[in-house]
């Protein structure tokens, strides 16, 4: 679950979108989208796929675990800001 909320973030926030415009894309509510991300819920596939769809990414790369480099969230919330 730790991943899919690492990779959730960071490709929501490479894309420029909030919380509400990736649950809007998802058909979602945003606060479910905010509890995700702090690992408060579980995500069911159907809303995994819903989360790939909308950002555009097979779905099983939510799933993996993040390479040492290449891929800092850290760095991309930095560069956007946050």
């Amino acid at each position: 679950m730790e991943f899919f909320s690492y990779w959730l973030r960071l490709h929501r926030v490479r894309r420029g979108w909030s919380q509400e415009r990736l649950a809007f894309e998802c058909d979602l509510d945003r606060t479910y989208v905010s509890a995700v991300e702090r690992l408060q819920w579980n995500v069911s596939l159907s809303n995994l796929d819903r989360f790939a769809r909308a950002l555009g990414v097979p779905p099983w790369t939510l799933l993996a675990p993040p390479q040492a480099k290449g891929h800092a969230l850290a760095e991309v919330l930095s560069a956007a800001g946050l």
